[in-house]
């Protein structure tokens, strides 16, 4: 290991135990499968969890659960369905190429297999399907199997540029590898769900209240702007 690692991995791990001190050890229980957590996730990209979500029950309203009514039925029945979600040209096709994939090759709307692989397997298959990069995959198996992937989002990617845990332009890929290597995997739910969150409320984007900052200790960002003075001031 090398000295740049072992300094990432301690100031990971001091970043890891600012945010649990602050905001506690987050609860992790499915909420749905892998499959609706994929399909979901195939319909937040570049909306929000409320327009996602909102989408998301429409559609299963909209076909009473059944996937392969889904699967079969005109594309613009689809579209309709999760309009909210934006992108609803690109995300009905990917659903339905999706639903395709499970019915011939598994037989059944299940992604319980994965259980099974290792995670870096697991990662690579899930985002073999249309539609799934790296975020979605790891979404999908953090969340639903609570296995090893480190989810990057822009609030994430924001806040290890700024921490120093990444370079300025690291692309979110990069941070997630960065991460995965820094920390311990049980670790993963809590500090993707404590960043998020700080993310949300202190770290923000255009206006970051770095004066109420657990992290500004911690922080380039901080030590190397105008951000500084007005903690230290």
């Amino acid at each position: 290991m090398t000295d740049s690692e072992s300094c990432r991995e301690d100031r990971a791990q001091r970043v890891y135990d600012l945010l649990l001190a602050e905001y506690g050890e987050a609860d992790w229980r499915p909420r749905r499968s892998g499959f609706e957590q994929l399909i979901q996730t195939i319909l937040s990209a570049n909306t929000n969890d409320r327009n996602s979500g909102r989408a998301f029950e429409t559609l299963r309203r909209r076909f009473n659960d059944d996937w392969d009514a889904v699967r079969t039925a005109p594309l613009a029945q689809i579209k309709e369905a999760i309009r909210v979600a934006g992108m609803y040209n690109q995300k009905a096709p990917h659903i339905v190429e999706t639903l395709e994939l499970f019915h011939r090759e598994e037989g059944v709307y299940s992604l319980d297999h994965v259980r099974g692989m290792e995670p870096r397997a697991a990662q690579t298959y899930l985002q073999s399907f249309p539609g799934v990069g790296h975020k979605t995959a790891s979404i999908v198996l953090l969340f639903s199997y609570g296995m090893a992937a480190f989810p990057v989002d822009t609030h994430i990617q924001r806040q290890s540029q700024r921490l120093g845990i990444s370079g300025p332009r690291a692309s979110a890929q990069k941070i997630k590898d960065l991460w995965e290597e820094a920390v311990p995997p049980e670790t993963f739910f809590t500090l993707h769900v404590n960043l998020i969150r700080h993310g949300r409320d202190v770290c923000r984007a255009r206006v970051p209240r770095c004066g109420q900052c657990v992290l500004r200790n911690e922080c380039d960002y901080v030590a190397g702007s105008g951000a500084w003075r007005e903690v230290k001031g």
